[in-house]
Formats: structure tokens, C-alpha cells, sequence
């Protein structure tokens, strides 16, 4: 009877480690993501803020659409910036931090 439980329970036992590292891999895909975000949204308030310190004089007066426009463009920068080849350095310094105060559990 012995062997026949462990027969039973090995199957069981072998798929949750697997699903626990499926469960910390999608953690650590989303820490990641949720880390690149925050310094997506860092560096558009610092373009929002930049072009907030350049006066505004011209010809026209500009538009809802022209600030508009800006807003979205300094998003999509921002986002681009972010995204590629690991960003500023900012989103690395934030993953290492928070996985040095959450490590895996084995």
C-alpha cells in the first residue's frame, strides 16, 4: 500500500513546482512591466514639466489640439524610452530593490 501512495502522490507533487515557477515567472514579468511603466510615467512628467518651462510666444496663440497633440507625443517618447534596451536605468534599479525585499521563496 506504501508504494502505491507514492506512486499516487508523486504526479502531484512534481506538477507543483512547476506551476509555482510558472506563477513566479508571470510575478516577475509583471514586477518588470509595472517597473518599466513607472518610469515611462516619470519621464513624461519630466517632458510635461520641460515643456512647461519654455515661454510661449509666436504668432498663434496655440490650440486644444496642438496641447493635445504634445501631451501624446511626449507619451509615446516617454513610452519609447522606456521600453527600449532597458530604459533610463531607473525600472532596473526598481526591479533589483523590490526583489531584494521580496526574494523567491524555495
Amino acid at each position: 500500500m506504501g508504494a502505491i501512495s507514492s506512486i499516487v502522490q508523486s504526479p502531484v507533487a512534481a506538477e507543483k513546482p512547476a506551476v509555482s515557477q510558472a506563477s513566479d515567472a508571470a510575478k516577475e514579468k509583471k514586477l518588470r512591466k509595472a517597473c518599466a511603466d513607472f518610469e515611462a510615467l516619470l519621464v513624461f512628467q519630466l517632458l510635461k514639466t520641460m515643456r512647461q518651462s519654455v515661454p510661449r510666444n509666436g504668432f498663434l496663440k496655440p490650440s486644444q489640439g496642438q496641447e493635445t497633440y504634445e501631451m501624446m507625443l511626449d507619451q509615446k517618447i516617454a513610452e519609447d524610452l522606456a521600453g527600449k534596451g532597458g530604459g533610463l536605468g531607473l525600472q532596473k534599479m526598481l526591479y533589483n530593490q523590490m526583489m531584494e525585499r521580496n526574494p523567491k521563496k524555495d
